[in-house]
């Protein structure tokens, strides 16, 4: 499906509904199937034993698909997420960025359905797997 929001518009969009998020991910690229979004991990996102947190993880999946979902769909603010499962696979390094790389699975009517990949930036082998599903209400 043809993109309906550029990286511009999509941070824009962020931006105006959801102020609180500040300045934490960075819209890197819109994929053929989905996004590529960084989290810029600060203090704030460390658990003890120097990692990367489950929520701040979370946070980054789940802002990527939805990302991901609105450059297909448009502005669509109250399209929410209805499952996710992640798989902690790796430690991920409290010093590194984290990336995000999203594909959308299934963009329905109602239903979207897709995976993300989150890797520390500079490490090849993923730390976790997510498996998102989001309702898209009805216009």
């Amino acid at each position: 499906m043809e993109p309906k929001m550029d990286i511009r518009a999509l941070q824009a969009f962020v931006s105006h509904e959801f102020p609180q998020l500040g300045d934490d991910f960075i819209i890197e690229e819109l994929t053929e199937a989905g996004v590529r979004v960084r989290l810029q991990v600060a203090q704030r996102h460390l658990r003890p034993g120097g990692t990367v947190s489950g929520p701040s993880m979370f946070a980054l999946a789940d802002v990527g698909m939805y990302l991901a979902i609105l450059a297909r769909i448009g502005p669509v603010a109250l399209a929410v997420t209805t499952n996710c499962a992640i798989d902690f696979m790796r430690k991920p390094a409290a010093s590194a960025d984290m990336i995000c790389e999203t594909r959308l699975l299934k963009l329905g009517r109602v239903l979207a359905v897709g995976d993300a990949m989150l890797y520390s930036e500079g490490v090849a082998q993923p730390v976790a797997r997510a498996s998102l599903t989001y309702s898209i209400p009805p216009k």
